[in-house]
């Protein structure tokens, strides 16, 4: 894609206006290094169509590609010229959250999106103990309607298997339901109050969700739950 301009705007779309380029520098920026890892964040990108936009994103030095010692396999880490983004990328998303809502579809509520940003969303220090199981079970999806958070420590995992040990908090409601709340479109008691989230387990967890579980950076009101 070449506009023929040497408008700086020009030529900076020409570099991440491609599809799924931004969305692949802001898994970068959010923390993603691995391939898998940024296939779980683009759920729909094709790993052929990863592959050029990260050579491509090299060839211009947005990231850089180390080789995974004793591993096949390459990490990606967003270089300096990547890194100036992330309070351009942050203005995207608050402008979109004022003027963009009013578009989703039910096709843009992607579980797996969901769940991956809600475990970033773990705050570790606030959990008690040193290992939380917390369950998600969305009653809109047929298939892999179930989902675990599982935090040891600081180290937090994201699976589909169950662990086979005690779970500390159950969530139970649709994909839609638990985005709303994340992004600050609704709270955790007015859903609850609704009939359309449920959460059950243990008091100290269940009482203060906010505190180890926070909103989505552009939330527009944070739960007080």
């Amino acid at each position: 894609m070449e506009f023929g301009q040497f408008c700086p705007i020009a030529k900076s779309a020409e570099i991440i206006g491609e599809k799924w380029t931004m969305l692949i520098i802001r898994e970068l920026l959010m923390g993603s290094t691995r391939f898998s890892e940024l296939q779980r964040g683009l759920s729909l990108i094709s790993p052929a169509l990863l592959t050029k936009r990260l050579q491509m994103l090299a060839d211009y030095g947005l990231l850089v590609k180390k080789k995974i010692v004793g591993q096949k396999g390459y990490e990606y880490f967003p270089t300096n010229s990547a890194k100036e983004l992330l309070p351009i990328f942050i203005d995207i998303g608050n402008w979109g959250m004022r003027w963009t809502r009013q578009y989703l579809t039910s096709n843009d509520f992607d579980p797996d999106f969901l769940m991956l940003y809600l475990k970033r969303s773990i705050q570790t220090e606030n959990l008690p103990g040193n290992e939380t199981i917390v369950k998600f079970n969305f009653t809109d999806i047929e298939q892999q309607p179930n989902w675990w958070i599982i935090v040891n420590g600081q180290v937090v995992d994201l699976c589909t298997i169950d662990p086979g040990r005690e779970v500390d908090v159950y969530f139970t409601c649709t994909v839609k339901c638990l985005s709303d709340v994340w992004m600050g479109e609704s709270t955790y008691p007015k859903e609850i109050n609704n009939g359309s989230l449920k959460i059950v387990g243990r008091s100290e967890l269940t009482k203060n969700i906010s505190s180890w579980l926070h909103n989505c950076m552009f939330a527009k009101q944070k739960s007080t739950l």
